[in-house]
């Protein structure tokens, strides 16, 4: 649609996840109209995020070290284990200051369409955290999906023959919703983690 290196630069914006034709075209035309964009500012962060930023070794979320600041952080309670599918999960949960423990990054969730199975995720690494007896509870935070869900069930089987405490974030109706926009498993699941008040 444009000459040559302004549809470059659409195309490869496009490639980023979340970002669709339109979205990349408003991004080019931002960077090109607006002369006070620092674009070497840009490349810069991101030549460092990628020499610089890897996965913690611990845990598997993004540090600038061998273990990330949560691991690090004397505070934080070692027997409670939160595990979720990916690094930005963890900063969705933090953003609750609910959450006192430790987390474990599967680095995604079983998907057998996706071709993604048990082994293809950091569960060897969560069974040798979970082998020294220190964690009494591992939260199951995996996305309320068809993938989340197996891979919930997946590692509840697998931590029944410890003396773990596992246990599923609840799920049910959104704060502002409406009762008649709710489908049949969402509902149901609200009835089911209902809590006296």
């Amino acid at each position: 649609m444009y000459d040559g290196i302004v549809q470059e630069l659409i195309d490869e914006l496009g490639r980023l996840p979340g970002v669709g034709p339109k979205s990349a075209q408003r991004i080019a035309f931002h960077i090109l109209q607006t002369p006070s964009f620092d674009v070497s500012r840009l490349s810069d962060l991101l030549r460092d995020v990628r020499e610089r930023v890897r996965f913690c070794d611990v845990c598997g979320n993004v540090s600038e070290e061998e273990r990330c600041s949560i691991c690090r952080d004397p505070r934080r309670d070692p027997e409670v284990i939160c595990v979720v599918e990916d690094a930005k999960d963890v900063s969705v949960i933090e953003r609750t200051r609910e959450f006192k423990g430790r987390y474990h990054v599967l680095g995604g969730a079983i998907s057998p369409i996706a071709g993604v199975g048990p082994d293809d995720l950091r569960i060897p690494q969560l069974m040798q955290r979970l082998a020294d007896g220190t964690v009494t509870e591992v939260i199951l935070a995996t996305n309320p999906n068809l993938e989340g869900e197996a891979t919930a069930a997946y590692l509840s089987r697998l931590l029944t023959s410890m003396e773990i405490t596992v246990s599923r974030l609840a799920s049910g109706l959104p704060v502002g919703g409406d009762l008649e926009y709710a489908d049949e498993v969402t509902l149901g699941r609200a009835f089911e983690g209902r809590r006296k008040l």
